[in-house]
């Protein structure tokens, strides 16, 4: 699995990742921080309400005039905070719930946008299904970040400065005491948490990535597995990953259950120290019994709120090291980028557009080999060019640099006289529809995959690209016709049909640049007689690159341009180059015909 490129995530990176989320729906946020805060603070003074209570039942006569009435004053002050605090707490939660949900659907849309963009370098070299697993659990280890703040972390802070403050002021020697606990509490917590959890977590998040992954490519390659019964072998595979990730978890989490029976015991002190005094004072004449159960309502607020501290710590930690890929992503600087004065492209020809080398340097970012050394070639509007040559000679790198995606070290590549690195990389794009050899198709309805090029078109126009492109005859066999669902990557289709419908697609598009990555070279006769005939539908006044894998299907080109070693060592007709004595694309073509070498 491919880590390449992606940056180190720093604590402040987590810090501005959230801030920068946080900046949206603000309003909502600030809400919720404030129902929060004054519902917490409320709770604050509920131990000196029930203390004041027990006072007033312990030291009042029931049978005097008027004792009743102050009983009921201080439950129905109780009952009030009680009221209030529930009121608050629910206005809290609504606008935080509208806040964080907000925050969630920001943070997955944003990954997959950002992912999107990443260079092809980056997604050749990356699990598919790692990524999405990356992106996933990034959403929702963002909202567990949050809540950890939000309901763990910042009420706990309120109540325990709140309560401590109170219990200074009214027993001073129990509330410097409180202050002591807490203070060793939070500092053990996060100690542990940072030296012991976090550490475990992060390995435990990296084997649950490697098994998203593993799952993903297993899926993908179904059709292999059961053609070659390696189900067997696929589960053992998988077994030993997930096997893996439960070693890092069971680890982790066993980790976080001592560090919380340490809390636990921390959390016993207090108690026990909190009781001891207060009863002492009593013994001493210097507590009363609403004082007593003042300290004792306290200890079990502040008790329950640094419970929570304690698992949200482990949780926050937990969350954080979930979030490190996404904030990655987030960071990341897209390998292609538009100039800031980007323009787009235009094309004024109607018969396809002009592309040119010039002086053109390129080296992948991976490799140990230049690719391209001061490549010029030029290729007229409305002109269709084959590119022949062997395995690793530079076919591919030229249509990959021709829809930019790869930036050259030198040079310049021009369409009509635009330079490609200065206008904006979707209007270049847009410019250019491409046939791969394998078409690849969403798990959508034959309309959409049709229409993906230009999503506007009317049923009608998709129709009518369906028939050029000789798909309709089995499209419209099918029980739901252009609403049928295609599986994934198209695999319900068989080779042919994929091939007919992405041409069907390009035709849509009306691009006037067009790439081929030779659609025939693995098809039966009859798939290929029709996709031939779709293929010269489809070329017809656009300027048309073919990567040449079969000679016998570039008879036609206007001229076919011969690669080695990422150089242009021959260019003529088909005619032309046969007659060259000694050429390489005639010995090449005599090759093929003899079938003396594969495909």
């Amino acid at each position: 699995m491919s880590t390449q490129h992606m940056p180190i995530v720093k604590r402040r990176d987590i810090i501005n990742f959230t801030k920068h989320y946080w900046s949206e729906k603000r309003l909502m946020g600030v809400m919720a921080v404030v129902f929060m805060g004054v519902s917490v603070g409320a709770d604050v003074f509920y131990p000196k309400a029930s203390g004041h209570l027990v006072d007033q039942l312990s030291h009042l006569d029931p049978h005097v005039e008027g004792s009743l009435s102050k009983v009921l004053w201080a439950f129905a002050i109780l009952m009030g905070i009680q009221i209030f605090h529930s009121w608050t707490w629910a206005a809290a939660f609504w606008c935080w719930n509208t806040f964080e949900v907000h925050n969630m659907y920001r943070v997955v849309t944003d990954g997959v946008q950002k992912v999107q963009r990443f260079s092809t370098d980056w997604h050749v070299n990356a699990f598919a299904g790692a990524t999405v697993r990356k992106i996933t659990r990034g959403m929702w280890s963002f909202e567990s970040f949050q809540d950890c703040m939000f309901m763990g972390f910042y009420p706990a802070s309120i109540i325990s400065i709140g309560m401590t403050v109170m219990l200074i002021i009214e027993l001073p020697i129990v509330g410097w005491f409180t202050l002591a606990t807490v203070v060793m509490f939070i500092s053990a917590s996060i100690y542990l948490s940072l030296k012991i959890n976090m550490p475990r977590f992060k390995k435990s998040a990296e084997q649950d990535t490697l098994v998203g992954a593993t799952i993903a490519d297993i899926m993908t390659a179904m059709p292999t597995v059961k053609s070659f019964a390696g189900e067997m072998r696929e589960d053992k595979r998988f077994s030993d990953t997930a096997r893996e990730w439960k070693v890092r978890t069971q680890r982790a989490w066993l980790t976080a259950t001592v560090v919380d029976f340490a809390r636990v015991h921390i959390r016993i002190t207090m108690m026990l120290g909190m009781m001891s005094l207060v009863i002492y004072l009593w013994t001493q004449g210097k507590a009363s019994a609403g004082d007593v159960t003042l300290a004792i309502t306290s200890f079990f607020i502040i008790s329950g709120y640094l419970r929570d501290i304690g698992r949200q710590t482990t949780e926050l930690l937990k969350s954080v090291s979930e979030m490190e890929d996404i904030v990655s992503f987030w960071l990341r600087e897209d390998d292609i980028q538009n100039v800031p004065d980007a323009k787009a492209l235009t094309i004024k020809q109607d018969q396809g557009a002009t592309i040119t080398f010039d002086h053109v340097d390129f080296t992948y970012k991976q490799g140990d080999r230049k690719i391209y050394d001061g490549l010029t070639v030029e290729i007229k509007a409305g002109e269709k060019v084959a590119l022949v040559g062997a395995s690793g000679s530079g076919k591919s790198t030229f249509v990959k640099l021709v829809q930019r995606l790869y930036d050259i070290q030198s040079g310049a590549i021009l369409i009509d006289g635009q330079e490609i690195a200065k206008v904006t990389q979707e209007s270049l794009r847009k410019n250019i529809a491409l046939v791969p050899q394998e078409p690849v198709l969403f798990h959508r309805t034959l309309a959409e995959n049709i229409a993906y090029g230009r999503p506007d078109a009317t049923l009608d126009d998709i129709r009518q690209a369906a028939h050029e492109a000789y798909a309709a005859e089995f499209i419209e066999r099918l029980p739901l016709g252009y609403n049928t669902l295609v599986g994934e990557r198209g695999i319900k289709l068989s080779g042919g049909e994929r091939q007919r419908v992405a041409i069907a697609r390009a035709l849509l598009a009306d691009c006037p640049i067009l790439i081929l990555d030779e659609a025939t070279s693995s098809l039966d006769s009859v798939s290929e007689h029709y996709i031939q005939m779709a293929l010269d539908k489809l070329m017809e006044g656009r300027t048309t690159i073919t990567i040449a894998h079969r000679l016998a299907t570039i008879q036609k080109a206007d001229r076919i341009l011969v690669f080695a070693d990422g150089r242009i060592i021959e260019q003529g007709t088909h005619t032309s180059l046969l007659q060259t004595p000694n050429s390489t694309y005639r010995r090449l073509y005599e090759m093929q015909a003899l079938d003396l070498v594969g495909e």
